[in-house]
This record gives structure tokens, sequence and C-alpha cells, in this order.
């Protein structure tokens, strides 16, 4: 027999864990739902047969993509009129690890329910989601657990679904602006955490089996340390380097809150014992964070909507690939991706690091340095043997490392005029032929480099002659774009794009419609007409930006920018406050300027009078006559006219 949905209440549902575990409760709900579609002599779950939840909550605002997952959402509610929302519900979730200011509340919830034991109807489970900060001074209720019980589930540092306490680190990685992740402190301390997918199972374990033990300690089985933690999301998002800075620097960043830093400080080896003797959890990330970092990796990705975009922009030569290129890549900020450049890059970086690194590094820088060196030969062997050009064999290899480094498959790559052949194309992307399917699949390695997007640009053979002829001369040289070499090189590439085996077919074959676009102008609204073609088949970009959405799939703002739009409704507040402020001061100093006027005014006035009737008749007098006088020295005259004339 089914049992009766359970009424679930949470407090503010909309922030990061809370979030979590409705969403995660309502999962459960689908699932108890389909089963309960099934016919009775189906098997059952071997925890809890078809139990379903439905789950209530305070929310701070209206969020769609939260409110899709509950049965009610209260604003803002008055505690009389939460107070009568958790008598209506058989499990009460109060969660305190991400707002101090919801301690106060929980205590008075529990407290207020203790009181109206007596009114229950059947019983309630009290579950307080605490943090490694504050557990062990938490005192729990003395209660009668046949009617009300409390249980605290103490949580280590959550990460995933996005993140919130490390995703500064995330985000810096992410970004690549910065060289070296930060690591405030000595990044020795035990950190101990729990995926926030995890957490959620171990609150839903604990409302199916009512468990003896009123104190849970959720944490996974790992013993990482915060150095060990930004080591290995700047390994899978950034360049791999760290430095230990001052704790105190933490607090100059904006992204980190007082509370933030403290958790990032704490030192504390723990382990959930009651989580295996008591519970089958399934676990997402069991072994911890670093363990799991490039499944972690991929749900930040995907949670805050930061997906590569991956164009190939192809077309003859002098068409304008690399300045629409650049153009892309500005507006979606991407990496661009062009061949000569990226061999010269390449050949600079592979001898920086055989030269720059020290001869007792570790094993494995010792092996990258070896590597870069073998590379590093292979390319200079190879341009010496053809002329300073890479074979394609060389050149692919070149490519396609570039193509996987972190910067590349965070935001994405324009890759600028290249392959240039169907044999390129399939050797850079590496594809598998089946032998029952005459199409092309994309093997599951380059995935991570295949163009989502390929643009093809093309003009008439007279457009591209007359753009090359208005060419500067620097151009030209740069490009090699004289005349008789440019017309050979332009009839070569019309005569491959001929062939049935071109780029084009190549990325046809494989589903890969190419945007074609006809280049007729250069001109600044042709040019803005071309960008607005590309925008509406590539989309909104998919980064820190305005545009970037938590999840592409349910269209909902990014916690990033939710915190934004919060910290610049907060600004304007302050700065009506100030302008406030500031107008009633600028008020009453005009007030106080115009009382000081007239105050000078009145104690003027004998002094006015008496220069008046005396000293200014007299002075006019002096004046006149020394005028009509016009003696040497009229300032002697006027003295001796003033003394002789004195009043």
């Amino acid at each position: 027999m089914d049992k009766a949905p359970r009424r679930v209440f949470i407090n503010d549902i909309d922030t990061f864990t809370s979030k979590c575990i409705v969403k995660c409760l309502s999962k459960h709900t689908l699932e108890a739902d389909g089963s309960a579609e099934k016919e009775s002599g189906t098997s059952k779950s071997s925890d809890t047969g078809s139990q379903s939840y439905k789950v209530v909550g305070t929310i701070s605002d209206v969020s769609e993509e939260i409110i899709n997952y509950v049965l009610e959402a209260y604003i803002r509610p008055s505690r009389e009129n939460i107070l009568q929302k958790l008598m209506e519900c058989d499990i009460i979730i109060y969660n305190i690890t991400q707002h101090p200011e919801q301690v106060e509340e929980a205590r008075w919830a529990v407290t207020a329910l203790h009181d109206e034991k007596h009114n229950f109807q059947k019983q309630k489970t009290f579950i307080l989601i605490s943090t490694v900060m504050t557990w062990a001074c938490s005192e729990p209720i003395n209660s009668d657990r046949a009617l009300f019980s409390t249980y605290v589930v103490v949580s280590g540092l959550q990460y995933g679904a996005g993140e919130q306490i490390f995703h500064l680190f995330f985000k810096m990685s992410w970004l690549g602006q910065e060289n070296e992740i930060p690591v405030f402190g000595e990044g020795n301390n035990i950190v101990p955490t729990i995926h926030v997918s995890d957490l959620a199972s171990v609150i839903k374990k604990t409302i199916e089996h009512q468990p003896k033990p009123y104190y849970l300690v959720a944490v996974d089985y790992s013993n990482n340390t915060m150095e060990d933690i930004v080591k290995s999301i700047a390994c899978a998002l950034g360049l791999g380097k760290i430095q230990r800075k001052p704790f105190e620097e933490a607090f100059l960043k904006q992204d980190l809150s007082v509370m933030d830093i403290d958790f990032l400080h704490v030192n504390l080896s723990m382990e959930g014992v009651y989580l295996k003797e008591l519970f089958s959890v399934h676990w997402l990330c069991e072994f911890g964070l670093v363990e799991n970092i490039e499944l972690v990796v991929e749900e930040y990705r995907q949670t805050r909507g930061l997906l590569p975009i991956r164009m190939c922009v192809l077309g003859p030569p002098a068409v304008g690939k690399s300045s629409v290129s650049q153009q892309i890549c500005n507006h979606y900020k991407l990496h661009h991706i062009k061949l000569n450049e990226t061999i010269s890059e390449t050949i600079s970086h592979l001898e920086f690091t055989v030269k720059n690194t020290p001869s007792d590094a570790e094993n494995e820088e010792s092996t990258s340095v070896i590597e870069a060196q073998e590379l590093l030969n292979i390319v200079k062997d190879n341009m010496e043997q053809n002329g300073g050009f890479l074979d394609d064999q060389v050149l692919v290899k070149v490519i396609t490392d570039n193509l996987m480094s972190n910067p590349c498959k965070n935001q994405g790559f324009v890759l600028d005029g290249f392959p240039k052949t169907y044999d390129q194309a399939k050797e850079l992307f590496h594809v598998d032929e089946h032998e029952s399917d005459e199409r092309a699949s994309i093997s599951s390695y380059n995935k991570k480099i295949m163009p989502e997007f390929v643009l093809y640009l093309d003009a008439s053979d007279s457009f591209l002659k007359d753009r090359v002829i208005n060419l500067s001369e620097k151009l030209v040289q740069e490009h090699k774009y004289e005349h008789e070499h440019f017309l050979q090189i332009l009839a070569k590439y019309r005569d491959k794009n001929m062939e049935e085996e071109s780029v084009v077919s190549y990325f046809e074959e494989l589903d890969i419609n190419p945007l074609l676009i006809e280049i007729t102008s250069l001109n600044t609204p042709d040019n803005q007409l071309l960008m607005h073609t590309i925008c509406e088949r590539v989309g909104k970009p998919r980064n820190y930006s305005q545009y970037n959405q938590n999840a592409q799939e349910e269209g909902s703002k990014p916690i990033e920018t939710v915190e934004k739009a919060k910290r610049e409704q907060k600004e304007i507040e302050e700065a009506r406050q100030r302008s406030a402020h500031w107008e009633m001061w600028t008020k009453t100093l005009d007030e106080k300027r115009q009382w000081e006027m007239q105050q000078l005014e009145v104690l003027s006035m004998p002094m006015k009078t008496y220069l008046l009737e005396h000293i200014i008749t007299t002075l006019s007098q002096g004046l006149i006559a020394c005028g009509s006088a016009w003696p040497e020295d009229p300032i002697d005259f006027l003295a001796e006219y003033l003394i002789k004339n004195n009043p």
C-alpha cells in the first residue's frame, strides 16, 4: 500500500543548501509517483517503497527555478504564520549553515513546537542542519521522541551544484586571469567536506529511518587539506599553480564573506561514523572533492552555464576570416586560435618550460620537462625538413594540445582558417568509422575539441582580388599576398573545395551544418549585420557576464547574477540614503551661511554709517582735487589732503 505524502518544511528554500535538499526530495517524489503507477505486483524499493513528499518553505524572493519544486513558498512570513505552517508539517528542516541570523529563528521554532506538542496529531521530526563551527555548543531538547524527534546534522563544508564556499577558487581558475590561485594561510588545515547532494541524501535517510542517535556528522570520507583542494581546482580548471598568501588577504576578496573566511580556516578531522552504521547512502562523492574533481568541475560548468563555445571559421584567402574571428572572440570572450601564432607560442612555451624548470624538480615536473623537450625537438626538426612548415601530423599535434588546454576547455575557441583539407580535419578531430554505418561518429576523446559551430565565409574572386589590391604593403607581405602568389593560392583553394571530400563536406557528414555567409562588403553596417547573423546562430555568451544563465535547460539566473543584483540594489539604496543626507546637510549649511551673512550685516552697520558720513565724502573730495592738480606724486598729495581735512 502506498504511503501518504509527508509534508516537509524547509527554511530559505532559495539558498544553496536548502535548494539542493528541496530538489532531492522532489526528485524522490517524482520517482515515487512513477513507481505508484506501475502494477501492484512489481517489487518495492528496498528502503521506503513509494514514499513521497510535499515540500513547503520560506523564500526571500520569487524564484521560478525553485517554485517548480515546491508545493508552497512563503515570502518573509511572520513568526505567527510560520508556526501555523510548521504545525501542518510532518518534518521541519532548518538550515543554519549559510545565514547566522537563522540560528535564533531555528531556536525559536524548535522551542515553539516543543511547547505545542500536546496539540500534535501525529509525530513530528525536527532536523537542524548545523556547521562544523557550531555543533559542539548545541544542546538537544529533551522531548518525548514518540511525538517530537529532534536531530542535529553537522555538515562539513559543502561543495558541488555550482559551488558556494569554494566558488572563488573555481571562478579564478576558470577565468584564468591570474597565473597563481591563492591559498590563504599555510594551507595545511584539514577541511571536512561533503557534496551538497550527499548532504541532501543524508537528510532524506534521516527522515526515512528516524535513527536513535540524535547527533549525526555528515562528512565524506576525505582528509583533504585546504592546499589539496585549491591545488586540485587549479589543475582541473586553470594553470595548476598556487601561491600561499597571508590569511589576512582573504578579507580583501569581495567574493568571500567573513563567515566564508572562518570556514576556510577550520582545521578538523572528522568521520561520519553513524552514517556507515545506520544508512546505506548512495554517495555521489564518497571520497571527497579532490578525488572527484573532474565530476565536480563538470557539475560546476553545467550548473552555472559556463559551457565552452567551440567554433571553426573557414573560407578562401583574404575573405576576412581573422577579423571576423576576432570580433567573435571579443563578443563571446573566446580564444583566437591562429595557425602561425599558435606554432610560435608553442615553441616559446616549450623553450621556456625546458629552460626554467629546476634540475631538482619533482618527478611529475621532470616528466613534463622531458615531454616538452621531446616535442620541441620534433617541431624544430620537422620545420627544418619542410622549409619552415610543419607536416600535417606534427601540426595537428600542436593544434590539438592547444585546443585541449584548460583555457580552451573553459571558455572555448575560434579556430581560424584551420583545418584546410578533409584529411587535416579527419586527423585533428579523430573520428571512428563504423562498418555498419557510412556516416562517421565522433570519438569520446575528441568531443572536447569538436566544433559546435562552423562558419563558412565566401566571396567572389573579383572581390577578393580587389581587397588584396587595397591592402597595405605591410599586410600583403605579412600574409604573403603578392599578386602572383595570391592568385596561385586562391586557385589552389578553389580546386580543393571543388573536390568531393572537402573540409565543409567533412562537417556536413557529422551533421554539423556550416553557416554560409557571402561577403560582399567590409564596411561597418555589413559587419554589424554579419555579427547579428552569427549571434543568432550561436546564442548568448556562456560566461561570467550579464547574459550568463544558471542552467541552460532551466533558463534561471545564475547564483553570481542574483548576488550581483542584490549587491547593486544595496548600493543603490545606500546611494539614495547618502544623497538624502547630502541634500539635508547642504540645506542646513546654506541656512547657516545665510544666517551668518545676516549677522555680519547687522554687526557691520555702525561702521558702514561712520564711513559714509565722515570718510567717504572727504576721500571723494581729495580724489577730485588730485584729478584737477595732476601732482607728480598722487599718493603723497592725497595723504596731505586727508591730513589737512581730517574730519
